[in-house]
């Protein structure tokens, strides 16, 4: 059963994990998961994907952002998964465009709310948080009860 657009954003916002697919110049979709947090500041709905401090990297500059910056179109996939019961399964699919110079506000409530979130990122360990504004949103769930 298709999810009403509501429900869909409700779904997504209560979430922090999911796969961030970008757009890779020659290999084409770049699934990465991720940690993130969700926004909505005038009317507009925004998600925020950290680039922290806590998890080891070759270098703070991540291809997630390369690939946006050369193709700012992207998506974010959350589903909920049970083995034993598939009348509970549900996704919500969230169309993003890459925000590359962002308003501090919406930078500033990304970070609380994932330092609120992860108990590992309640110092804001960030280099900086990548924002992307949600254009569109899906979702399906099995059941009324998913």
């Amino acid at each position: 059963m298709r999810l009403p657009e509501g429900e869909a954003r409700e779904r997504l916002a209560r979430e922090v994990h999911g796969v961030l697919v970008t757009l890779h110049p020659e290999r084409g979709p770049d699934p990465q998961p991720v940690v993130f947090a969700v926004t909505e500041q005038d009317g507009a709905a925004f998600v925020g994907v950290p680039i922290d401090k806590v998890k080891p990297k070759r270098s703070s500059r991540l291809r997630r952002e390369d690939n946006l910056e050369a193709d700012p179109r992207g998506s974010l996939l959350v589903e909920h998964w049970e083995t034993d019961d598939w009348s509970r399964l549900w996704w919500v699919r969230a169309q993003l465009e890459h925000v590359p110079d962002p308003a501090e506000p919406v930078v500033e409530d990304l970070a609380d709310r994932l330092a609120g979130a992860v108990p590992q990122y309640a110092d804001k360990p960030f280099h900086r948080v990548l924002v992307c504004r949600v254009v569109g949103i899906t979702g399906w769930a099995a059941s009324e009860d998913a």
